[in-house]
């Protein structure tokens, strides 16, 4: 017996010291999955990932922040091969992706899965999320909750609300002492559309822009990293980033905001249906004029399928020999289709002598 308890001993201690010799390189047997954060694949590089630091470093020298909406895969990464700073998911997703007139009828579930899209997409930005009307007003604790889900189902940075009554500034708070960066918005606010009677600029008078400059500083106070301004008069905003000391992205507020941000779909003048046209705000310039190619693309692949040019030989591109088609054809023949060996057999003389299909 105590012959083998040693062999048994020695044995152990072989492999034991075969593990640890290679443990340095490889990592065997181990029970951390890898795809954790204590074991992932690429851990993030400070230098390249956009955080609160970079962006308030950014704000400290003057540079500009750029940000862009984004609701998918391919927009993200869109953003994230530009160098765009921030990636918004924004709740305008209801009006551009789903086709609403409003942003109102968004459910946190849909913004979820774009967030999920947009976090797959976008490597570099700091990713933020909107919180969709419904989700948060109730209660702090419901702002709250709403908050740590779409960080952790969502796969974002941060969320971003729309401030205004005591309510949302007292939201922010509390979502800010949990341990979740918050972006504001102030000016005009597309959740409370209800109540500002459409989508109208704020600022315009002296007690609407003091009411724009107090709410930002509520919402500074309240622990908010930046506010977005949106939809006010320039000099509004300029008063509004000058006593902050955190960034203010603009949209529709003139140029001495800290930062911009549109939406992507119309800086790249995607959308051409007349309806959007009516609706396109007046501040947004088109970069590109996307939305026309997509037209045309559209049309001229219509043209092509229905006139049998597309997709012809160039792009039929796997291949099978004379013999498997001899081989196939005869086959069919014997299950009683003729026809379709027939098919078969005259599909390959074409292909094979390049006649018009």
């Amino acid at each position: 017996m105590a012959a083998i308890l040693n062999r048994l001993s020695k044995s152990y201690t072989t492999v034991t010291k075969h593990t640890f010799k290679i443990s340095g390189s490889v990592r065997c047997m181990s029970n951390v999955p890898e795809n954790t954060v204590y074991g992932g694949p690429k851990p993030q590089n400070p230098d390249q990932r956009v955080t609160l630091t970079t962006l308030r470093t950014k704000h400290r020298k003057g540079e500009a922040i750029t940000m862009v909406t984004a609701y998918d895969y391919p927009s993200a990464v869109h953003l994230d091969s530009a160098g765009i700073d921030i990636a918004l998911v924004g709740d305008s997703a209801s009006m551009v992706v789903h086709g609403h007139d409003t942003t109102l009828p968004i459910t946190l579930e849909e913004m979820l899965v774009h967030c999920r899209a947009v976090a797959r997409g976008a490597k570099r930005p700091l990713l933020v999320g909107d919180l969709a009307f419904g989700t948060y007003e109730s209660s702090s604790q419901q702002a709250v909750d709403t908050a740590v889900r779409v960080l952790k189902e969502g796969g974002m940075d941060a969320i971003k609300l729309e401030g205004g009554a005591p309510s949302r500034i007292s939201a922010a708070k509390h979502i800010v002492e949990s341990g979740i960066a918050v972006m504001g918005h102030v000016g005009l606010t597309p959740q409370a559309i209800s109540v500002l009677g459409g989508f109208r600029p704020q600022g315009r008078n002296v007690l609407s822009a003091v009411k724009v400059v107090e709410t930002a500083l509520a919402l500074q106070e309240a622990g908010c990293f930046s506010v977005v301004l949106e939809c006010v008069p320039a000099p509004v905003a300029a008063a509004a980033t000058s006593v902050l000391q955190i960034p203010t992205i603009g949209i529709g507020a003139g140029p001495f905001c800290s930062g911009q941000v549109l939406v992507y779909h119309d800086l790249l003048g995607m959308m051409q249906h007349p309806h959007h046209a009516k609706v396109t705000p007046k501040f947004c310039k088109q970069f590109a004029q996307i939305g026309e190619g997509i037209n045309k693309a559209l049309s001229e692949y219509k043209q092509e399928v229905e006139n049998r040019s597309f997709p012809g030989v160039a792009y039929s591109p796997y291949k099978i020999n004379p013999a498997e088609v001899e081989g196939f054809s005869k086959e069919l023949q014997k299950m009683g289709l003729d026809k379709a060996a027939a098919a078969a057999a005259e599909a390959a003389d074409k292909f094979e002598t390049g006649k018009k299909i």
